[in-house]
């Protein structure tokens, strides 16, 4: 490993080291960490920033209380109890490290072969030295199954890789230029806060701010105007939209001959979509609909922000794609602040291939981890290949956060199941491991960053030596691999070395983003203009150069080639027999101090908190409920609790349970993922988290 400059107990003078924020969010703030004594005193963000404008989110804000958290695991343990018991005993990394290998090679010895071993992780860190570099050359190198991470993004970014070419959008840095914003899916003010003194500065120059959601957030209460929309229905919603430009001549026509494909077929498919159809659809009323079809066709430069929220439904790929087509319709792309986004992920070029060395793999299956449940309990249902007989778990908690957690639970549960798990905590899917490695926080290990809300690389330096025998995961992996025989030179590259190699990017984007660079600023801009404007003169990254309005790709999967509205597969009019037992959708977003199950753990985030259901007033008389009532959600697949709250924030037959809690924080041992199914979205094999439909009733009734 390449030295790594800490303070020690020694050191008398405060220093300020440079970092970032490693959390599953669009911000990637930029951090400074200051140290005495070896201990870590602050953190904030960096001033000069021009995303992270100095300040921190409710969560990262208590990120040293969760880094000296009580309860932080500091050695290697092993279980000494039944599964899911928790009951676990210290012991040696030496130990641990001999009995992993020797177990992980008589796996890869067997009949059944390595692909027996899954690897399953996601986004516990952003950071690619941590959560997709060594771990990669390591599952590869002794030919485990793969995994296909799709938990989160994959519906929407495949929806717009369709239509524009890539997961690049607008630059939320110009929105200060836009006339107009739709925050569409998206609680700006906790999913991505950073954003939000763009929004203000669009309001401040004249733009109009409008949320468009089921749930009337704490984002929305700070907009100019809220659309409680039906879940699932936001495709309908911009067909509306398009029909309502198209019949009053409000398009760009020069843009959409120009730079567009398909734009007649476009036109007839929104002619489909009259307000009536739509206001039957999704629940907003004519007048309103055709209000924000104006005031959008009208604008010079409307700023779209959708986020991951609306792909979760089995039409959700489609949905994105269609409200990735309006920009182009009205020729917003032309000026800054004009455009959608979704993500920024596709800036950033790079060199992952040297990261994660694909070529050391075998050909071997891929499992989605979205139905883990399924590959755990009934291998033969779909996943194929043999039984999975090791699980190596790291960046992730899917006894909490997979959907169908019952069954999810139930696999995890097996004897003959061999798990191992890499954490901060005793999570609930540590509860079920076999040995439970102890893994370093951001302030104790090397990364480098993209990120998916701005346009600025990162660097992350340690700030302080690692906690106890805490090690970082790509060590981990290093030393397992060491152990199990793997001899490929790549597994003794260190951390530098391996941001290093990130870096080895030739792509004209990447220009200028060098590791010198990094540790000189800590952060550093990619090699694009200010103000970004990526389509203003047309160059999507599709196969036809334009916005793909028509996509032939989509046609050759069997897909309608154009733009359309695909209900979820839990839309009550599609299935009234369950709509009859299961009445309410469930939505299950992100609590504002939790970010999925991370910080669940840290005190002062959880304090005088508790599992909560959010139930429209109407639906609540119906049932007897009110305020403070202890309420059971429940379906074919699952019940769990909360106290209710009956509210007018949330639209009529929707239900909102804040998330994701730990099991272990619930009284009934049970969260929202009790009634999620493992069904997947038209694009991208999604997951469909809000596609559920359930009951809600007093506890006990």
């Amino acid at each position: 490993m390449a030295a790594i400059p800490v303070l020690t107990a020694t050191d008398e003078n405060p220093r300020v080291i440079r970092g970032a924020c490693p959390h599953d969010c669009p911000d990637t703030c930029a951090t400074m960490v200051t140290v005495e004594g070896g201990r870590a005193t602050r953190i904030q963000g960096d001033p000069d920033h021009p995303f992270t404008q100095g300040f921190l989110c409710a969560k990262v804000n208590r990120y040293l209380e969760r880094t000296y958290h009580k309860d932080r695991l500091t050695v290697p343990l092993r279980r000494v109890g039944p599964k899911g018991s928790g009951q676990f005993a210290p012991a040696t990394w030496d130990e641990a490290l001999s009995d992993i290998a020797a177990r992980l090679n008589a796996i890869r010895a067997s009949d059944d072969g390595a692909e027996s071993i899954l690897p399953y992780s996601y986004g516990g860190t952003m950071g690619y030295v941590q959560s997709e570099s060594m771990d990669r050359r390591f599952f590869h190198a002794t030919g485990a199954s793969k995994l296909d991470r799709t938990i989160c993004a994959t519906a929407g970014m495949v929806g717009m890789q369709m239509t524009v070419g890539a997961s690049i959008g607008a630059d939320g840095e110009g929105m200060p230029h836009s006339d107009l914003v739709l925050l569409w899916g998206t609680n700006t003010l906790t999913a991505n806060p950073h954003l939000w003194p763009y929004v203000l500065k669009a309001r401040e120059n004249g733009a109009t701010v409008i949320a468009i959601d089921p749930i009337r957030t704490r984002t929305a209460d700070q907009c100019d105007e809220w659309i409680g929309i039906r879940p699932g229905t936001d495709a309908a919603l911009a067909l509306g939209m398009m029909h309502v430009i198209f019949a009053e001549g409000l398009q760009d026509d020069d843009y959409l001959e120009q730079y567009t494909l398909g734009a007649d077929a476009l036109r007839a498919r929104a002619a489909e979509y009259p307000p009536s159809r739509v206001a039957a659809i999704t629940g907003v009323a004519e007048e309103v609909m055709v209000s924000l079809a104006r005031r959008y066709g009208s604008a010079k430069a409307a700023f779209v922000r959708i986020n991951y929220g609306m792909q979760r439904h089995g039409g959700g790929g489609m949905a994105v794609r269609t409200i990735a087509c309006l920009p182009a319709v009205v020729g917003h792309w032309r000026r800054p602040g004009g455009g959608v986004q979704l993500s920024t992920s596709a800036n950033f070029q790079f060199n992952k291939t040297k990261l994660v060395r694909p070529d050391l793999s075998p050909p071997v299956r891929t499992i989605n981890m979205i139905r883990l449940g399924e590959a755990l309990t009934q291998p033969d249902a779909g996943v194929g290949g043999p039984p999975v007989k090791a699980l190596v778990v790291y960046n992730s908690n899917p006894a909490a956060v997979a959907p169908d957690t019952n069954e999810v639970r139930r696999g995890l549960m097996r004897d003959d199941l061999f798990t191992v798990v890499l954490e901060h905590f005793q999570t609930d899917t540590a509860d079920y491991a076999d040995w439970v490695l102890p893994a370093t926080t951001q302030l104790e290990h090397w990364d480098v960053h993209f990120s998916y809300g701005h346009l600025y690389a990162t660097l992350n330096q340690p700030a302080i030596t690692p906690m106890g025998e805490c090690k970082p995961n790509s060590e981990i992996f290093r030393l397992l691999a060491a152990r199990m025989g793997l001899t490929d030179p790549c597994f003794a590259d260190d951390d530098v070395t391996l941001i290093r190699q990130a870096l080895d990017a030739t792509h004209e984007r990447m220009q200028g983003v060098t590791f010198d660079a990094l540790m000189e600023h800590g952060w550093v801009r990619l090699n694009v203009p200010r103000p970004y404007t990526p389509f203003a003169t047309g160059g999507f990254l599709t196969p036809s150069g334009k916005c793909e309005f028509f996509s032939e790709r989509l046609q050759q999967m069997g897909l309608d080639p154009l733009p359309t509205f695909t209900p979820p597969h839990e839309y009550p009019e599609a299935a009234p027999e369950l709509a009859a037992k299961y009445p309410l959708t469930l939505i299950s977003s992100p609590r504002h101090q939790f970010l999925n199950t991370t910080f669940v753990n840290v005190e002062s985030l959880r304090r005088d908190a508790h599992p909560e259901v959010m139930i429209h007033p109407e639906d609540a008389l119906s049932r007897g409920i009110v305020s403070g009532s202890r309420v059971s959600v429940r379906n074919d697949r699952g019940t769990f609790h909360g106290v209710a709250r009956v509210t007018d924030a949330v639209r009529e037959t929707v239900v909102w349970a804040p998330s994701i809690w730990w099991l272990k924080y619930a009284d009934d041992g049970a969260n929202a993922n009790a009634t999620t199914s493992q069904r997947e979205t038209d694009l991208g094999h999604g997951p469909v988290f809000y596609d559920n439909l359930v009951e809600v009733a007093v506890a006990g009734a």
